[in-house]
């Protein structure tokens, strides 16, 4: 049944209103009474999990595809190496030309990404996730045309130009349409892709070994052509799929300027669904235009800081493990083939994918305590870093054990870092604030991905010496950025505790002071975040 209160709601917020109206009905609802009708817990999950099967999906293939995309050429470095096939026999390439366009990537990735996100926010976001996937895989099939270092280079930096801003623009996407409390979960579930990618790209990898030479390709060239192609399809394809903001109950969508000529997609909730969304998740249909201002608090809040080093560390160690991790595997043992390294390379991330299914959705529940499941995670990766550098190298299993429990700690760590932004800055600075924070966070960590793929393994050819301490100070400085996590992330949560989060103060439109700590709690989502909720809701406590 739906709420008669939310009637008057959907009345008000009719098309022939002005979008002023959204911020008159937002200071009218912080004194209204609440809802006349609760909606079941229950109910109110099916409208989520409908929301889930319309979004994660699409998400989780591209994330997929962009991924491998971006990883592919570490596993290139050993495709088919005992025949010379390989990309660096292939094009001639030194350690140093590697670990350089490995870098490029990233300094592009850093440069890009907060401007991405703000233009999404301004912008159709489905419209401009599908002109990301569609440029990535563009650029991946290019790969398959490189001749030389010069030219592997320059397209490395184009991908980090056109990915930027996907993974905070994913994190944005979702504020849209959940509280960010359920967001967590939901990271994690579409940031299995990486995992998945990561193993299956491995497996896939001594596939494409199989066909090196066909059509005059190597197979390093096949699995670039392939993986492009198939994402230039997903891109376009997606633009019927995803849906564009949330809408009030009964406004009908306009599309002006470049959108007139985008395909329509049906809205991702009608009827009762939408309602009942409304009224669980009023935040978000109350988007108030940011302007520099709004963009200039935010950049000053201090709290960017430690969760930006939290991710640094994180971030660097993970990019660092996936790019290196068939090169790391053949350290431990010379006589692995190339083969052998991309089968040994996937279980490194079924135990990072197990964790984030494990991890992320205990940390919704006990969203509070986010830094402690984040901190003893990234504790997991230095005991994995610690046996991966000191365990006698008479044993090779035993430093491969070393890199499981690495990618076990990997799993939960990005996830939890990118909710707990979103959780904040959406708080406090609203959307501007999940659309700038999500990207500084994202593009100014990957400052550790720069780290770890120019400065250590290959690129630091001392380190890299054949021997029993070969890249011995690479995992050392890896402990190191994680322990920086560690400590930023217990310094963010004592801050947090003594100087609090409440919402920036605002100026509406018609000069009078509305507080956003109101707007922000008036619906059953912020509600219900305001607890510690707890083990209640979890699948193992259902009942059947």
């Amino acid at each position: 049944m739906a709420d008669p209160s939310a009637e008057g709601v959907t009345k008000a917020l009719s098309p022939r209103n002005s979008s002023a109206s959204y911020d008159a009905m937002a200071r009218q609802e912080v004194h209204a009474a609440p809802p006349a009708v609760e909606y079941d817990v229950e109910r109110i999950e099916k409208v989520y999990r409908k929301l889930d099967l319309r979004i994660i999906p699409a998400f989780w293939t591209l994330y997929f595809l962009c991924s491998a995309i971006r990883s592919n050429i570490g596993l290139a470095q050993t495709m088919n190496a005992d025949v010379g096939h390989d990309l660096i026999t292939v094009l001639h390439l030194s350690s140093k030309d590697i670990s350089t366009a490995l870098a490029l990537f990233y300094v592009a990735y850093v440069l890009f990404d907060f401007p991405s996100n703000l233009i999404m926010s301004k912008l159709s976001p489905r419209a401009w996730m599908a002109r990301i996937v569609f440029a990535v895989g563009l650029i991946g099939a290019s790969f398959t045309a490189v001749r030389d270092a010069w030219s592997l280079k320059f397209l490395r930096f184009l991908l980090g130009v056109v990915i930027a801003g996907m993974w905070p623009g994913m994190a944005y996407y979702l504020t849209l349409f959940y509280p960010p409390s359920r967001t967590g979960k939901r990271i994690g579930q579409y940031f299995t892709a990486a995992q998945v990618s990561a193993a299956v790209v491995g497996l896939v990898s001594a596939g494409f070994q199989l066909i090196d030479g066909r059509g005059g390709l190597y197979g390093f060239q096949w699995m670039f052509l392939i993986y492009g192609l198939v994402a230039i399809v997903v891109g376009i394809t997606l633009l019927w799929w995803l849906p564009d903001r949330p809408l009030p109950p009964g406004q009908s969508r306009t599309n002006t300027g470049i959108a007139r000529w985008l395909p329509a997609t049906p809205e991702a909730l009608t009827g009762e669904d939408a309602l009942i969304h409304y009224e669980d998740l009023k935040r978000v249909y109350h988007p108030r235009p940011w302007t520099l201002k709004d963009l200039i608090n935010v950049l000053m809040d201090w709290r960017l800081w430690p969760l930006t080093l939290m991710y640094f560390g994180v971030v660097g160690v993970g990019i660092g493990t996936q790019l290196y991790g068939t090169v790391i595997i053949h350290g431990i043992d010379s006589k692995f083939t190339g083969v052998q390294l991309s089968l040994l390379f996937a279980p490194i991330w079924i135990m990072d994918l197990i964790a984030i299914l494990i991890v992320t959705p205990i940390s919704d529940r006990f969203h509070r305590l986010r830094p402690f499941f984040f901190s003893a995670a990234t504790s997991i990766q230095i005991a994995g870093l610690l046996t991966v550098t000191f365990a006698p190298t008479s044993n090779p299993w035993a430093r491969y054990g070393g890199l499981l429990l690495i990618g076990f700690g990997l799993g939960p760590t990005v996830p939890i870092c990118m909710t707990w932004t979103n959780e904040i800055f959406q708080r406090r600075h609203g959307e501007v604030g999940v659309a700038a924070a999500s990207a500084l966070v994202s593009g100014l960590g990957n400052l550790g991905s720069i780290t770890t793929t120019y400065a250590l393994y290959t690129g630091w050819p001392a380190d890299a010496a054949p021997g029993p301490h070969q890249y011995r100070n690479s995992n050392l400085v890896m402990i190191a950025i994680l322990a920086l996590s560690i400590t930023s992330s217990f310094v963010m949560f004592i801050a947090l505790t003594i100087f609090g989060n409440k919402p920036h103060n605002k100026s509406s439109d018609d000069g009078t002071s509305t507080n956003d700590e109101s707007v922000s709690f008036q619906d059953g989502a912020a509600r219900r975040e305001a607890e510690q909720r707890g083990f209640g809701r979890m699948w193992w406590s259902r009942k059947s």
